[in-house]
């Protein structure tokens, strides 16, 4: 029977040091997968050091900047070295700039798109390779992407993302490698911690679910998209925001008016 298990395959996901790439991470490990977590620290962040000692060398962490073309070389030339291919990637790496419109710089809008937009990119380029036929990769953007968010910075990274994810999946669809995109909303995260009391208010009046989401409930539809359950998908764009980008705002107007 088709199922979620992934025994006898190789998924690299990237920023996987904390937050919702560990609990990615994890719940591959889980499904039976190798894990490549890779991370900017030069040590095995500890919720992953954790993981890696108790999956029997079922999870490898490797140091990796996702902007960094010769890193992403260096660890294509690594996994090759080992003899693996690679059945998963789950471009999971991002950073965000809050910087309102009239305030933002290119600088800004350039160094999160190194990041969110780039990074993605390389891996693509340098994994593919090893990929065949069966292969997915889960790019990861955001409900600012899929909206007029105010941090511009990172809605228009995440909008870019979008058009690469819809590229790659047309290319790479005549080799049998699939091309989905996660796009969480307000996730409980490192990331989303350091937003304040007012944004985090306003944010839940805008969740249809009336509250936050887990990493676990965004790693579970990542997982789902690396598996055979989901073949025949690729293109697809799945919100895992709690539908907050399914009403366009609509659902501020119906509360007003109850």
């Amino acid at each position: 029977m088709v199922s979620f298990q992934l025994a006898g395959r190789t998924v690299v996901v990237t920023g996987a040091g904390q937050g919702q790439g560990t609990a990615e991470a994890r719940l591959l490990v889980e499904a039976g997968a190798r894990v490549i977590a890779t991370d900017l620290a030069a040590d095995v962040p500890a919720e992953l050091a954790a993981l890696s000692s108790s999956s029997g060398g079922a999870l490898v962490y490797r140091q990796l900047d996702v902007a960094d073309a010769a890193g992403w070389s260096g660890l294509a030339q690594w996994i090759q070295s080992r003899g693996w291919r690679v059945d998963g990637l789950v471009n999971n790496a991002g950073i965000t700039q809050r910087s309102r419109l009239l305030d933002a710089s290119v600088d800004d809008l350039q160094r999160v798109y190194e990041v969110n937009v780039a990074g993605a990119l390389l891996g693509i380029q340098a994994l593919t390779p090893l990929m065949a036929s069966g292969s997915a990769i889960v790019n990861v953007g955001s409900v600012a992407g899929l909206t007029a968010h105010y941090p511009v910075a990172y809605t228009a990274s995440k909008w870019a993302l979008r058009g690469l994810s819809q590229v790659a999946a047309m290319e790479l669809g005549p080799q049998g490698i699939r091309v989905n995109t996660v796009h969480p909303g307000f996730i409980d995260t490192p990331m989303t911690a350091s937003a304040k009391p007012v944004f985090r208010r306003a944010t839940l009046a805008e969740i249809p679910l009336g509250r936050t989401g887990g990493v676990e409930e965004v790693a579970g539809v990542v997982l789902f998209l690396l598996s055979p359950l989901s073949s025949f998908v690729t293109g697809a764009e799945i919100p895992v925001d709690g539908g907050q980008s399914g009403h366009g705002g609509a659902k501020s107007v119906s509360d007003a008016l109850r």
